[in-house]
């Protein structure tokens, strides 16, 4: 073989062994296990935000797990009194639930609507490690299972879920519109297209 042949082997040598390790490791490590994305649970109903509770809007802190076995963490918004199926939105951002995110997010629940801003994967209270990790077929994941959760949820209507993404999330939040039919509308609040982009 030629000396492109064999340096062309010994790169497709080393793609394939760092990709398997890579995978590996994104197994074993499954939710995370560092005291980072970690969060209480037990008082679900605690106001730990540092934007003032609105006193319209009921606040409830869940958990919910995407297929690859992260548990990630969210915040429901709803208008006080209002019984009957309502829409439902899902908010997911690089900081979702942000002081500027959570602010947004109890504002739009004011509107007749079940607002749902989640931390992604490897991000803030949720799990996943390596921490601060980007991509783009997980965090496409995360916005479908966040609509998994919305879809199981008593008092929302299952045909009016939507998502909306914001920074580098517009573009997850756009993939997962193109393979979910479950999501009925998508906004975006995005320079560019990441998962394209990559």
């Amino acid at each position: 073989p030629t000396r492109f042949q064999r340096q062309s082997k010994i790169m497709q040598r080393r793609s394939f062994i760092i990709g398997a390790a890579t995978l590996t490791a994104l197994t074993v490590a499954g939710p995370v296990r560092s005291l980072e994305g970690k969060t209480k649970m037990n008082n679900l109903e605690k106001w730990d935000k540092t934007f003032p509770q609105d006193d319209r809007v009921e606040h409830k802190k869940v958990s919910f797990y995407t297929r690859f076995g992260t548990r990630l963490i969210g915040n429901l918004y709803c208008p006080k009194g209002v019984s009957g199926d309502l829409p439902a939105i899902a908010v997911c951002g690089p900081s979702s639930q942000g002081t500027g995110f959570g602010t947004l997010c109890a504002d739009i629940g004011r509107k007749r609507l079940r607002d749902f801003a989640f931390d992604p994967s490897f991000t803030g209270e949720s799990s996943g490690f390596p921490r601060n990790l980007a991509s783009p077929d997980i965090s496409t994941e995360d916005f479908s299972s966040a609509v998994d959760y919305l879809s199981n949820l008593k008092g929302v209507d299952h045909n009016k879920i939507g998502v909306l993404g914001i920074c580098g999330f517009g573009g997850f939040a756009l993939n997962a519109a193109a393979i979910d039919t479950r999501i009925k509308a998508t906004v975006t609040s995005t320079m560019y297209d990441m998962s394209r982009v990559n």
